[in-house]
């Protein structure tokens, strides 16, 4: 989890005027989650994440100055995706995330105003 979030925060860093939510999309429909990332100055990337392969959604509390990020993992892959917070559709995706029951709502709320720490679900 923490080399691709590295390498995202230090891309978003060097190039501050590009704001991620206009590089980093994440939209969804009924069946699957499609992310659309074209960094400035890097490689693009689309990724379909289907719904009924989310095995754990991570929510990784960062500082004030990092964007949270949220990690699904799924039985197709053993990395997880990495989405951050702060990319467009991010808040959206993560009330999402909620509604279909694959983040517990009470240790979302305890994710949400954390200062930092992971938080799973499920729990191991």
């Amino acid at each position: 989890m923490t080399a691709m979030w590295k390498w995202l925060t230090s891309r978003w860093k060097r190039h501050a005027t590009d704001p991620l939510s206009s590089w980093f999309l994440v939209r969804w429909d009924d069946t699957a989650v499609h992310v659309d990332v074209r960094p400035p100055g890097g490689d693009a990337w689309r990724a379909s994440i289907q719904w009924e392969a989310i095995t754990r959604v991570c929510f990784k509390a960062e500082s004030y100055i990092l964007s949270d990020g949220i990690y699904v993992f799924t039985r197709e892959r053993a990395e997880s995706y990495a989405i951050p917070m702060d990319a467009g559709g991010g808040h959206e995706f993560w009330d999402e995330l909620l509604r279909r029951g694959l983040f517990d709502p009470e240790l979302a709320t305890r994710a949400m105003t954390a200062v930092d720490g992971v938080f799973c679900w499920p729990e191991p």
